[in-house]
């Protein structure tokens, strides 16, 4: 967006089309572009320099743990990202953005608590802290046969 490339963070390696819904939870390392939708949990393998950008015909119903992330589209769910996270003019977050650096343009919308963690240490603290996320399977099992 508005800040200067950073040679650390991995290029798009994964594309997930708009006609795309995955239901479950996805672990990924490198780069991922979301077009299409995800009901679950968006989770980057631990110690990578993953980065996940999100379109703003792409979204997520689930949490999202990424180092850095870059929305443009809608997340219903917290989002930790414990580098940087840059919330373009089209992106809805319903949830709590946990963040080491933020960029926030014009239009952008966050329905919850930003909440600013210096370090990815006291990130990952907190994020140990809170209740593990719940898998789709494990929502839809909560829910009965019926989806109630």
């Amino acid at each position: 967006m508005w800040g200067k490339p950073n040679s650390k963070v991995s290029k798009i390696e994964t594309l997930i089309g708009n006609t795309i819904v995955i239901r479950g939870d996805l672990i990924f390392s490198g780069g991922l572009h979301i077009d299409g939708k995800i009901i679950g949990n968006v989770i980057a393998e631990d110690g990578s320099n993953s980065m996940l950008v999100l379109s703003d015909h792409g979204s997520i119903e689930g949490e999202v743990r990424v180092p850095y992330v870059v929305l443009n589209g809608e997340v219903v769910g917290d989002v930790y990202a414990a580098e940087r996270i840059e919330l373009s003019s089209k992106a809805q977050v319903n949830g709590n953005v946990f963040y080491n650096l933020l960029e926030m343009a014009l239009g952008a919308q966050v329905n919850g608590n930003l909440v600013y963690c210096k370090n990815e240490k006291k990130l990952l603290e907190f994020q140990r802290q809170q209740k593990p996320a719940k898998s789709a399977d494990e929502s839809l099992a909560e829910a009965g046969p019926s989806g109630e």
